[in-house]
């Protein structure tokens, strides 16, 4: 439009207008005339408000995910990472307090019995010439480690050294089929062999040299021991005969026996460095404290316990065992430094 002499005379009159009708509206408040228009107008213009806010909203929306997107993302990432963290700590802990829990224990079999050991977690399950059940240790001969040596648990006897590295060495366990130790039976002198049986390392062939010796399911095996202590140191808790097969006609009766150490679940193991100057004979067993104590009382009786006598053949063993605490000479609080042999250790335990 033109900026002419007309048109300024019209805009003022408009803005004339405007302010009288602002200054009625505003003295006569709620009776203004100008109350149904500016009604009308709110009706009007709120509904193309609400209008146009309903289509720029999405837009809005759609615009602030794309540019936020890379940093929900970031943050993503960083609580699943933290999340991830979180459960392997959890696991961590657990294994570091079951692991405590197991080596606490061989260290205090270790040191009733005299045994001198040197402490090792199994890495690896793995097949080895000749064997078909063997891990590996992560620990070798620079840390006093060789072969034909004993390696146990704070349950029972595990295997021995077949090879032996610089930092691993292998050991094939006593479940192994090819694997042979020399045992006997709690309480006296009836000796005979462990054979591996295989099947997952559950069972444990017993053969008996003497046939006419008395055994019974529930009697407990222990390791015989070889020269020297060489393959096998004696007095190791082996395991407890859960049937005897019958063999008419032969030299020799066999029993089937369940191993104390469960050996599909190793972990925290010993292998020993140096046999003990006595034999421990029955003292690791679980249980053998209690005996121990029984045998001491009926000496001061001046005798023996009716049915107690434990290497009288064909007695069942102690149907009650003994605490946690007397079970496992690990689980109390008397662990002898010179358990552990001395030198480098770099295992991971």
């Amino acid at each position: 439009m033109k900026d002419t002499r007309r048109a300024r005379i019209s805009l003022g009159m408009l803005l004339a207008a405007a302010l009288v009708l602002m200054t009625v509206d505003h003295r006569t408040g709620g009776a203004s005339p100008l109350t149904p228009l500016k009604e009308a107008g709110t009706t009007v213009f709120g509904a193309a408000e609400r209008a146009g806010a309903d289509i720029v909203r999405p837009v809005g929306r759609f615009v602030t995910m794309i540019t936020g997107a890379p940093e929900a993302r970031r943050r993503i990432e960083e609580l699943r990472a933290e999340n991830g963290r979180l459960r392997r700590d959890l696991v961590a802990q657990g294994l570091d307090r079951q692991r405590s829990t197991q080596l606490h224990r061989l260290l205090g079999a270790a040191g009733v019995a005299g045994y001198r050991i040197v402490p090792a977690q199994v890495i690896a399950r793995r097949g080895t010439p000749g064997f078909e059940e063997a891990v590996e240790l992560d620990v070798g001969t620079a840390d006093g480690v060789r072969t034909e040596m004993t390696v146990l648990n704070g349950e029972g006897l595990v295997g021995r050294v077949v090879q032996a590295g610089r930092s691993t060495s292998t050991v094939v366990l006593l479940s192994d089929p090819a694997s042979a130790a020399g045992a006997r039976l709690e309480g006296n002198n009836e000796i005979g062999v462990v054979h591996g049986v295989g099947s997952g390392g559950r069972l444990l062939r017993f053969r008996l040299l003497d046939s006419t010796a008395q055994i019974v399911p529930g009697r407990r095996i222990v390791s015989f021991g070889s020269q020297h202590g060489v393959p096998y140191v004696a007095g190791v808790p082996i395991g407890v005969v859960e049937r005897v097969e019958a063999t008419p006609g032969e030299l020799t009766r066999v029993a089937y026996a369940r191993p104390y150490a469960d050996l599909t679940a190793l972990d925290v193991v010993g292998v020993v460095v140096q046999a003990p100057t006595r034999e421990p004979r029955d003292v690791v067993l679980p249980g053998a404290p209690r005996q121990a104590a029984k045998e001491k009382k009926a000496k001061a009786r001046g005798g023996p316990d009716r049915g107690e006598a434990p290497g009288r053949e064909g007695d069942a063993p102690e149907t009650e065992d003994a605490p946690e605490e007397e079970a496992a000479p690990g689980g109390r609080g008397d662990v002898p430094p010179e358990a552990v042999a001395p030198g480098p250790r770099r295992g991971g335990i």
